[in-house]
Formats: C-alpha cells, structure tokens, sequence
C-alpha cells in the first residue's frame, strides 16, 4: 500500500531494523525529552545498529552544530559522530548558497548550529542588518534568544534582503512541558514585516534531500514523534514511516490524521524498531488487529475484543482513515481510546 494511499497501519514480519537500512531518527520527543533519554531508547538503538542498521539522526533543531549533538548522545550511551547528524541548519545553508553568491553574508537569527552550517557552504554568519547581508535567516536560537535579533531580521528584510528559516515548528519538547519552537519565532517576524520565509526543514523536500545526500540511504524508515514534521516529511519524501508515542502526538490526533499524517507503522517507543508490525486485515464491516475490531458507526468508532492497547490503537487507526478517507474522521473516537488507556 502506498504512502499516498494510506488507509491503515502497515505490516512487516520482519523486524524493521531488518527491513531497512537506514533509520532517519528525529529527536526531541524520540530519543531524548529536555535533554535525558526517553525510556528504552539507548538500548533500542544500540541493538539495531548491532543487527546491521545504520542510525543517522534528523532533527529540526537548528541550535547547536552535530558535533555537539554526536557529543550529547554519546554521553547519554549511544557512541555517535558529527556525520551521523542532519538538522535544518544544514538543510538551509544548503538551500542559501543555491541562491547567493560563494562569500556572501549572512544575517544569523538562531544558534551556533547556523552558523556552522554557513560556513560549511562558503557563506559568511554576520550579526546586524548594517552588515550588508545577501540573506537573512532565522533558526531556533533557545529560550534566552534577545527580542532585539527579531529587530535585526525586520530591518533586513524591510530592505528586501531575502529571509529563509530553519523550521516552523510552533513548539520543542522540553523537561518541564511544551515550549515555544522557531515557528513561534518566525511568526514574530513574519507579523512585523508582512514577508514569508523560505523554508527547510521537515518536512519540506529540501531537508529530505539533505538527509538522503548525507547518508546515502537506499531503504530509510523515517522514525519521528510528530505528525506534521516528521511524518509528512516521510510522506513528501515517498519512504515510510514509524510513529513513537513518546512525544506530542497522541491516539486522538492519529487517529484524526489526513493521508499526508498517516504513518506506516506505529509503536509506542523505539523498541518498535525492534520487532515486527502486525497485520491489520479488513472483514466484516470493520478492521481486526490481534484481538481488537474496530469499526465506525454512527458517527462514532467502537472497539470490541481484547488484547494490547497498540493492536486497538491500530485497529482504530484504520477504522477512521478509512471512513475519512482523504478527510479528517469526525467520528467521536473517546470510548475508544479510554478502553485502551489513551
């Protein structure tokens, strides 16, 4: 079944770490929460790349540069290196030197992960609008970012220099809850002047194409924790996709997601990686996976049976995607999901 076609999880009988060779690994809300591991995370990953699997990690966050992010999940016990990670600073100083000149300036809103990745492309990071840049760009630059840079992109872009952004992510996961993202930054400056970025990052084609260009994957599985990024930039890229409940998507939004926010698989970690998918087969008005049906009717999704929660949560899924088809399933779906814990 293709990605475009999507209408229920899907099936593999072998392990996914097995079934493809590389995985595309975001991170916040994936492998770690603030800063500290997620659950089984360390020891999931460390047994798919012992089983042959290669982990590249891809992550919006533009920030800090890959050697600190290899540096960091090394501390938290998976051994990395600089080129194992992607992220949209990469993806956008790509995308800028495609349209400026070799030694341009640059006008940095963001992390010292942007300005690393300017470099990388023969591009000069400068600090004001004074400082005569050829491009502006915006990427997350944490909680402590001065309101004073947003002046400094306005002034820029009021004088037509063109402005890019990282990624419009609206929040970043964080140890004590949701935070503002770079899109909530971005929005700062597009209401000020009017302007609309360019943009990179998931899941837009040119990070994908960053991704693919630094790993040389053939069969990646894009494993991510939320819709709108990770998983439609899996849709866009045409690979699949393993969704991981440990970040901000929950039953209810899967189960209300357009074709573009259809996973392929879906499990509650990165132990998912580990196993195999199990087959969600259609009959008798409705969709079973391991002891669950589910059905809608009536305007409303009900489950029936027994089992583990994620069978229901499959079941459910394919019961909604279908009756909404390249809609979003108005179905009440809350019986359903408290039967299953969600």
């Amino acid at each position: 079944m293709s990605e475009r076609s999507r209408t229920r999880p899907g099936a593999s009988a072998a392990a996914l770490s097995a079934a493809y060779d590389t995985a595309l690994l975001d991170l916040d809300g994936v492998v770690y929460a603030g800063g500290e591991a997620i659950a089984h995370a360390v020891d999931a990953l460390l047994a798919a790349r012992d089983g042959g699997m290669r982990l590249a990690y891809v992550t919006n966050n533009a920030l800090r540069p890959p050697d600190a992010v290899a540096a960091h999940l090394t501390e938290l016990g998976v051994p990395s290196a600089a080129d194992d990670v992607i992220n949209s600073a990469q993806a956008v100083a790509r995308l800028i030197s495609e349209q400026v000149p070799a030694g341009s300036r640059v006008l940095v809103i963001g992390g010292e992960g942007l300005r690393v990745a300017l470099r990388e492309r023969g591009l000069v990071p400068v600090e004001s609008a004074d400082d005569a840049p050829a491009a502006v760009v915006q990427g997350y630059g944490g909680p402590g970012l001065p309101w004073g840079r947003f002046a400094e992109a306005c002034y820029a872009i009021a004088r037509g220099v063109p402005w890019f952004a990282s990624n419009t992510d609206l929040t970043i996961p964080s140890a004590r809850g949701i935070a503002p993202g770079n899109g909530a930054a971005v929005e700062v400056v597009r209401i000020a002047t009017g302007a609309e970025p360019q943009v990179a990052g998931k899941p837009l084609p040119p990070m994908h194409r960053e991704t693919i260009l630094r790993t040389g994957a053939v069969r990646p599985l894009v494993v991510g924790d939320r819709l709108d990024t990770d998983i439609e930039g899996a849709f866009n890229g045409g690979v699949d996709s393993l969704l991981v409940l440990t970040g901000v998507t929950d039953g209810a939004l899967l189960l209300a997601a357009p074709p573009e926010h259809r996973p392929t698989y879906v499990d509650a970690d990165l132990r998912g990686m580990l196993t195999g998918q199990p087959e969600v087969s259609a009959g008798d008005g409705g969709f079973r996976c391991g002891g669950w049906s589910a059905a809608a009717r009536g305007g409303e999704l009900v489950l029936e049976g027994e089992g583990g929660s994620l069978d229901g949560l499959r079941a459910l899924c394919a019961a909604a995607w279908s009756d909404a088809g390249d809609g979003v399933c108005a179905a009440d779906a809350g019986k359903a999901l408290s039967r299953l814990g969600m």
